[in-house]
């Protein structure tokens, strides 16, 4: 019998669309011998809705709100130890369970998904996920808290501030506090959010007023950080989890001297991110058919354009930070080098589910994407035997003797 797998993307987040190219990337490159895959979008109101017409991209190209007609609004229901999606407007008469669920693909980006929300939802009700847990989504999403984690483990990450809404209460002391801190340039960011959205540099006063007030308009908590003024960035993805993992091919976006845009991105109207290494799988191929190709869309150097210490230097410190986040599945590792000093490595963040899942970096290495996507499925199930050795609960009388 076939793994019922549920790839689960969308949700209320501003890479609500990245999330659904994602998503459709991977269903169209999942191994259908080995898994009966249940698409199950959630809408940017929170609803879930699933249909076969959902695993198509053009269920997407009209309305958003108009994918409900193509589809069957549900409910997840945890029953006699399973977990089940059951028709939101139930029949009278009939089954309404449309299908029991052996294992969660989260494949969203973004605040409200990525973040430990969906997958913390998705464990209480008892289904294996893949991918990150709570923790490690959580902090992984948080960057403030992520380069502290990370600066205690001995991995180097830039210096920043951090900023609340009630901080800028004193507009003025947010300012003064980035100007007394660092010499400009530098980079403003919200906290919580990927897909360089709300992310710019200022280069005096007057840009750094609008950075704060651009990042305050798409998150509670901002921060900054030196700009490195000669910049190559440098990504590499690590799959596995807390006992093995191992590091895929780096990458050097091209233009990475300045800050890739949400646009450079996803809407450079490029296809397939592999196609400039000059690999291109079958998986890759069920990808970058997909009009709009996600992250693989980027124009980058596959391998990138570094030496070859420098390349393992970069690996070694993906698998570490990966490995001290205690993630799981696949995430993708941004890396900084400061050409002026040395090509300084700095970790600039980590992607616990990365757009396109970085197939595209796996097949330099040998690693086509129905590989990959079998890799992190059967990592999601090694982890839910695990969970299933431990004890969560105990018998007691303490109720017992209680008054209130």
């Amino acid at each position: 019998m076939k793994i019922k797998v549920a790839v689960v993307f969308g949700g209320r987040s501003t890479e609500h669309e990245i999330s659904v190219i994602s998503a459709v990337q991977a269903m169209h490159a999942i191994d259908r011998d080995r898994y009966d895959v249940v698409p199950v979008y959630m809408s940017k109101e929170g609803d879930f809705f699933t249909g076969d017409a959902l695993a198509d991209i053009a269920a997407f190209q009209g309305k958003l709100s108009d994918v409900s007609s193509k589809s069957e609004q549900v409910d997840w229901v945890r029953d006699h130890g399973r977990v089940l999606l059951v028709r939101h407007n139930r029949k009278r008469f009939g089954d309404n369970t449309l299908a029991a669920i052996d294992v969660a693909l989260p494949v969203v980006h973004g605040t409200n998904t990525e973040d430990g929300t969906l997958t913390g939802f998705l464990a209480t009700l008892g289904v294996p996920v893949a991918g990150c847990d709570v923790l490690s989504s959580a902090i992984g999403m948080n960057k403030y808290v992520m380069k502290a984690v990370l600066k205690d483990n001995g991995i180097p990450v830039l210096p920043c501030v951090c900023f609340s809404w009630k901080d800028f209460d004193d507009p003025e002391g947010v300012y003064g506090r980035v100007e007394e801190t660092f010499s400009y340039p530098v980079i403003v960011k919200p906290l919580n959010l990927g897909s360089s959205i709300g992310i710019s540099k200022a280069d005096n006063r007057e840009q750094l007023e609008e950075a704060v007030e651009l990042a305050f308009t798409f998150a509670k908590q901002i921060l900054a950080e030196p700009a490195i003024t000669d910049l190559k960035e440098v990504n590499c993805a690590v799959l596995g989890d807390y006992e093995e993992a191992v590091a895929s091919e780096c990458e050097s976006p091209l233009g990475s001297d300045e800050i890739l845009s949400f646009q450079d991105k996803y809407m450079s109207g490029k296809k397939g991110g592999a196609k400039a290494s000059g690999a291109k799988t079958a998986g890759a191929k069920a990808a970058s058919g997909t009009k709009g190709s996600g992250m693989a869309s980027l124009q980058r150097k596959l391998p990138a354009d570094i030496s070859a210490q420098k390349r393992e230097e970069i690996r070694t410190l993906a698998v570490r930070a990966f490995q001290c986040l205690n993630c799981s599945g696949v995430s993708r590792i941004d890396f900084m080098l400061d050409r002026a000093d040395g090509d300084r490595v700095y970790l600039n963040e980590i992607n616990t589910i990365p757009g396109s899942l970085s197939f595209y970096l796996w097949e330099p290495v040998g690693t086509d994407y129905t590989t990959l996507l079998n890799r992190i499925i059967d990592l999601a199930l090694k982890q839910d035997r695990e969970n299933r050795k431990l004890v969560y609960s105990f018998d007691t009388n303490v109720l017992a003797g209680v008054r209130l």
